[in-house]
């Protein structure tokens, strides 16, 4: 996969909605929950955004693996936190980032199946460490999806 970075982070705070979901509820439009959360962060918080805030959403907390539970936080860095908001911090450490553009969501769906297709590549030297992973979002177009690993 091309222009895959290996970058290492300091901690972030992000504030925002969240979900507790898996991949398998993910992939029916009734159980689903990060569109739903998507939606409600576009129509209540997305409008209260400051200039020159970064817009996330957060993977964390997982339960094992791509298969387990895990959340999801849909937020920013720069916002005020109300009641239904959840603050989590991208934590410290080493991620590969993975750059995407295209028409959402459809691109952001076809970025995370490059992202399982790179992991089951028994070669590579990075494992997933399935603590912190995120899309940070840069553009009407462009994301990158930064998944934090170990290296062996």
């Amino acid at each position: 996969m091309p222009n895959i970075k290996k970058v290492a982070l300091q901690s972030v705070k992000v504030k925002g909605l969240q979900v507790r979901t898996n991949n398998a509820n993910e992939m029916h439009p009734d159980t689903q929950k990060i569109a739903p959360l998507w939606e409600r962060f576009f129509q209540e918080v997305m409008p209260t955004l400051k200039e020159g805030a970064t817009v996330y959403g957060v993977y964390h907390n997982y339960e094992s693996d791509a298969n387990g539970d895990f959340d999801v936080t849909v937020g920013a860095d720069v916002l005020e936190v109300t009641e239904q908001m959840q603050e989590v911090t991208l934590e410290e450490g080493r991620y590969l980032v993975f750059p995407v553009k295209g028409e959402f969501p459809q691109a952001i769906i076809d970025g995370w199946k490059q992202v399982w297709a790179y992991f089951e590549d028994p070669s590579i030297d990075e494992r997933r460490a399935y603590e912190t992973d995120f899309e940070k979002y840069i553009s009407e177009d462009e994301v990158e999806i930064f998944i934090g690993v170990h290296y062996f």
